[in-house]
C-alpha cells in the first residue's frame, strides 16, 4: 500500500532528478547521466524511507486519532469480558465498568474515573469501620 506522503515524495524526487539531468544535458554537460544514478540510486530510496518513517512516527504519536482510541477501547472491553467470564467481577460490576468506559472519551479517562471511585469506596469503608 502506497502512502500519500510517500507518493508525493517519490514523484517530487523523480521529477527533480529528471529536470536537473535534462537541464544539464541542454547546457552541454557531458556527464549529465550521473544525476540519474545519484537521484534514482540514492536520493529517491532515502527520501522514500524518510517519508515512510515520518508516516509511521506521526501515526503512532497521535493517540487522539479515532482508530487508536477505538482499538484501545476494544481491548479494554475484551479485558472486562474476560474478567467477567472468569468470575473476577460480578455482573453489576461488569455493567458499571462497561457503562463508565463507554461514557468516557478514552480508556485513560475511564481509568482515572475508576481510580477515583475506588478511592471513594475505600474511604467510605474506612469510615463505616470507624463508626461501626
Amino acid at each position: 500500500m502506497t502512502q500519500p506522503l510517500t507518493s508525493v515524495v517519490s514523484s517530487a524526487v523523480s521529477m527533480l532528478t529528471v529536470g536537473v539531468a535534462l537541464g544539464l544535458l541542454f547546457l552541454g554537460w557531458s556527464n549529465f547521466w550521473i544525476v540519474f544514478v545519484i537521484g534514482f540510486g540514492f536520493v529517491l530510496p532515502a527520501a522514500v524511507q524518510l517519508a515512510q518513517w515520518y508516516d509511521s512516527q506521526s501515526s503512532s504519536q497521535s493517540p487522539d486519532s479515532p482508530s487508536h482510541s477505538d482499538n484501545e477501547q476494544q481491548r479494554a472491553l475484551e479485558t472486562l469480558r474476560q474478567r467477567y467470564a472468569s468470575g473476577e467481577i460480578d455482573e453489576a460490576e461488569f455493567e458499571r465498568r462497561v457503562t463508565r468506559l463507554l461514557e468516557t472519551e478514552s480508556v485513560a479517562d475511564a481509568k482515572t474515573v475508576f481510580e477515583d471511585t475506588d478511592e471513594e469506596a475505600a474511604e467510605r469503608t474506612l469510615e463505616s469501620e470507624r463508626n461501626g
